[in-house]
């Protein structure tokens, strides 16, 4: 994970637990677009649900927008019907969306159906001020309905909203490009179609001429935050490069924290994906016609479901890069003959190891899911050697074989590498002990590490051991 400052901020406020008082907790969609009451937790105040065109990520957040009246001052919320329509080719009934909130002190729990012909709950659902933000905003204004009127008859800009310095400054922020200023105009042609204007330079020019990025943020930016709102936006990365998209969701992570604000965003970006604790991202998955959630993922198993490239014979799953590395060099000290038929691939949190576990037998494609040594065996889990975490293990088995190979591996002296590799160990974090004994020794960490489990695998770990995590791979393979 990218670590970012306002994203620790906004971990530091969340874990007070004293703000956010009108938080949406979950959802259970019944009988709508393949979803069997499935429950989607909202574990942090930012969440981004990201998955494969179709697997039901749009639905998610247009039931989260279903579930709140429109906050005060007029303003009207949105209704399922508006999202979920009957046509003539879709028959809706049997519907409940299920919903658990927090009001307060409060926790409750409520729902929309529509059982028959019409939507029913409405008007019990709790208030709140809700932003739904679509697709809309990546069309090129050219390109929308009605635009292009606009632009080929003789108008004048009858009335404008303009962008208050701090939007221009986010917008400027996003982008990497400092602009003048920005605005919502509307023409004498049509009062209903804002045109985003921005002024760069002492140039004005509009959404007709802009590049598709600046047309996106300048839409987005315009939405109202309000204090405890609930954001909703539909592919929060559409448009935007790399940096950019990095940009977009630090100056969000920014304004959740300082209004209390509940934002939920579909994605397919690992960017996106890196910047966010494991907490606050959802991978919604479809397995044997049956979805299934699972939070704490890592953006390489996102983008590896999502990939359809070929890939080697058997997927190996397991928690975090130095659980992958410890992982390759077993197979390559003790199994060559699988090293190059294997992929291997790091999914995040325990949980979603135990999680996979439970799915293995859906999976399309031989798949064993390795958990750190320290954790509880569960069904379809296997654990990693050393009943400890692999930094734990490997750090440990190799002081007690008094580093006898490192040193030379790594071209040091064996007093620097037994003093920093045990400075290191008396760190309380062992998430720290390699980077820490890298920089010391001034080399890199994936060097050291890799020369670490490559000592411990070939020369400490013991055939017995290695082969209870060899044969279950042989056996997917035969």
């Amino acid at each position: 994970m990218s670590e970012t400052g306002e994203f620790r901020r906004l971990q530091k406020a969340w874990q007070t637990n004293t703000g956010w008082n009108k938080r949406l907790e979950w959802l259970e969609i019944y009988g709508l677009r393949g979803w069997t009451g499935q429950r989607i937790e909202f574990k942090f105040p930012i969440m981004a649900i990201v998955g494969e065109n179709g697997a039901g990520k749009s639905t998610i957040i247009q039931s989260a927008a279903s579930a709140y009246r429109g906050g005060g001052e007029g303003k009207k919320g949105k209704f399922a019907s508006e999202f979920f329509m009957k046509t003539a080719w879709d028959k809706l009934e049997g519907i409940t969306i299920k919903y658990g909130y927090r009001e307060g002190d409060r926790n409750e729990e409520n729902s929309v159906k529509r059982l028959t012909d019409r939507w029913l709950g409405n008007v019990e659902r709790p208030q709140r001020e809700v932003e739904y933000i679509d697709l809309s905003r990546v069309q090129p204004v050219s390109a929308r309905v009605g635009y292009a009127k606009i632009a080929k008859t003789n108008h004048i800009e009858k009335s404008f909203e303009p962008f208050d310095p701090v939007r221009v400054q986010r917008l400027s922020k996003v982008l990497g490009r400092n602009y003048d200023s920005a605005k919502m105009s509307l023409t004498d042609i049509d009062a209903s179609r804002e045109i985003p204007v921005v002024s760069k330079n002492g140039i004005s020019y509009s959404g007709f001429h802009q590049g598709a990025g600046e047309t996106t943020i300048a839409e987005l930016l315009k939405a109202d935050l309000p204090k405890y709102g609930l954001i909703l936006i539909d592919e929060i990365e559409s448009s935007l490069h790399p940096r950019a998209q990095r940009r977009l969701i630090r100056d969000l992570a920014e304004k959740c924290r300082e209004r209390e604000l509940q934002i939920i965003f579909t994605t397919h970006s690992p960017v996106i994906l890196d910047e966010m604790p494991m907490d606050a991202r959802l991978y919604v998955m479809e397995t044997g016609g049956t979805r299934q959630t699972i939070t704490g993922i890592s953006p390489q198993f996102a983008m590896t479901k999502m990939d359809d490239k070929t890939y080697p014979e058997c997927d190996l799953y397991v928690e975090d890069e130095a659980a992958k590395i410890m992982l390759s060099e077993v197979l390559a000290a003790h199994a060559k003959h699988l090293f190059h038929r294997c992929q291997i691939i790091p999914y995040g949190a325990a949980s979603v190891g135990y999680s996979l576990g439970q799915m293995i037998h859906n999976f399309p494609r031989p798949t064993c899911v390795y958990v750190d040594g320290d954790m509880a065996e569960r069904p379809g889990c296997i654990p990693l050697p050393g009943n400890d975490a692999p930094e734990r293990v490997v750090f440990g088995a190799l002081a007690a074989d008094r580093w006898q190979r490192l040193w030379s591996r790594l071209g040091r002296t064996i007093t620097d590498v037994i003093d920093e590799c045990e400075k290191a160990m008396t760190l309380t974090d062992h998430h720290d002990w390699v980077k820490t004994t890298a920089n010391g020794l001034g080399c890199g960490s994936g060097v050291l590490w890799q020369q670490m489990c490559s000592d411990w695998a070939q020369n400490i770990l013991t055939p017995h051991d290695a082969k209870k995590i060899i044969e279950p791979i042989e056996d997917k393979l035969t």
